[in-house]
């Protein structure tokens, strides 16, 4: 009896449920989404939906802007180098490597980013200036970076391939021509650095293979034997604190 009476309580209860979900359909609004094409009711309203869809291609080119115009390119070409000398494979990985160099990148361009800040967004969200003034404000301190770490030799050859007349100053060099001078000049400092870290990795190498070539153990991988004195090697000599400190140092920081 107890059972049955459990039964019915329980079809009741659903069919009360049932009944009464339309009607919390109906008390409950739901939400749409709708798109489409207005009327403009002034001229601001355009130019801020401009402005809008220029920040977002801007957001877009991110990680070139960050590529080509920061530090960021030196400190991960010299970071793989290390990697490769040691011998290590994949240790530290990819994500690491990328990760210090990203983190490096905004310490090393603090000074730049804080002056961006000061005289180009700050008057721009003020509206003391326009777009076009705020952008061409905020490219002053990175085409001084730039020039800081670009050879003559490098702007004076993408002079050249764009036959453009020789500037009078650094305000007359565009930048398009800068950036990939920069770039440039930033890949050969990088590959100049890494020859530098492997050259004693290298000797410990050629060290180990003639102690395993004169005892016989021709079939022993001499990277086996010479990678723990390569890492010891680097632990003693504190090689982190001086690869970064060297690195930092050199954008003159």
């Amino acid at each position: 009896m107890t059972e049955r009476r459990l039964r019915l309580t329980a079809a009741l209860i659903a069919i009360g449920l049932l009944l009464g979900l339309p009607a919390m359909a109906h008390a409950v609004p739901l939400p749409t989404l709708s798109v489409g094409v207005d009327e403009a009711k002034s001229p601001q309203q355009v130019s801020v939906l401009i402005e809008i869809l220029l920040l977002f291609t801007v957001l877009s080119m991110a990680p070139a802007i960050l590529l080509m115009m920061t530090s960021f390119t030196r400190l991960v070409v010299t970071f793989s180098f290390l990697r490769s000398a040691i011998g290590t494979q994949q240790m530290p990985p990819n994500q690491v490597l990328v990760g210090l160099a990203l983190f490096l990148t905004m310490f090393i361009m603090a000074p730049v980013f804080t002056k961006i800040n000061e005289t180009a967004v700050k008057p721009y969200m003020a509206e003391q200036i326009n777009a076009e003034q705020a952008l061409t404000t905020a490219l002053v301190p990175v085409r001084e970076f730039m020039f800081k770490q670009t050879r003559e030799k490098d702007l004076e050859l993408f002079l050249s391939l764009a036959k453009a007349p020789k500037p009078k100053n650094r305000e007359e060099v565009a930048t398009s021509v800068l950036i990939p001078a920069f770039m440039i000049s930033e890949l050969k400092t990088s590959f100049t650095i890494g020859f530098v870290l492997y050259l004693p990795f290298l000797i410990i190498d050629m060290v180990v293979s003639s102690i395993l070539l004169s005892m016989g153990m021709m079939m022993l991988p001499p990277i086996m034997v010479s990678l723990p004195f390569k890492l010891l090697l680097f632990v003693l000599v504190d090689g982190w604190y001086l690869i970064v400190g060297s690195l930092v140092k050199s954008f003159g920081v």
